[in-house]
């Protein structure tokens, strides 16, 4: 229902934990933002992970801080997704209907030196999943949920288009 951490803007970000914390000083969520901005920053690596995303396309519309922090969210997501070779998006259209991470989002990590393991993240919390059961579940409802998505071209288009529709709210606002 969001865009993921490593590919939001400082704007998005913020928006995202003002949400979440509401109650928070403004230092809290300004450090929130900067962790996630530190993180990012793992994409600039010559040895940057294959970073392959299916993002619902609900993410696309949900008018996070607004139609001007959409557009630059969005434009920096097509950014990203057209200069990065490693970083593959996928959107998930509507028309899909229910699927298994309509309740959770996760990461799913593998390694060449280690077992794959999944990481499960709410507004509050995260968990880490390690057994090997449940990890080719949840690789197997992933795998399943690339497959009702659009092709990355389709969805490189997808998203520009919403962001399109941001700028253009912004500007009748």
């Amino acid at each position: 229902m969001v865009v993921l951490g490593l590919l939001q803007t400082p704007s998005y970000a913020r928006a995202l934990t003002r949400a979440a914390h509401p109650f928070a000083d403004a230092e809290v969520i300004e450090g929130h933002v900067r962790t996630r901005m530190e993180r990012a920053s793992l994409l600039d690596s010559p040895t940057a992970p294959v970073l392959w995303v299916v993002i619902h396309e609900a993410a696309l519309f949900l008018p996070v801080g607004g139609p001007a922090v959409m557009a630059e969210q969005l434009d920096h997501l097509a950014e990203q997704i057209a200069s990065r070779p490693r970083v593959v998006a996928q959107v998930l259209p509507f028309s899909a209907g229910a699927h298994p991470f309509l309740h959770s989002s996760m990461t799913l990590m593998r390694f060449t030196d280690a077992p794959a393991v999944v990481y499960t993240e709410s507004a509050y919390s995260g968990q880490l999943i390690e057994e090997p059961l449940l990890v080719e579940q949840y690789r197997s409802a992933y795998d399943l949920a690339r497959a009702a998505a659009l092709s990355p071209e389709a969805s490189l288009d997808r998203i520009a288009s919403a962001a399109k529709e941001f700028a253009a709210d912004e500007h009748h606002a």
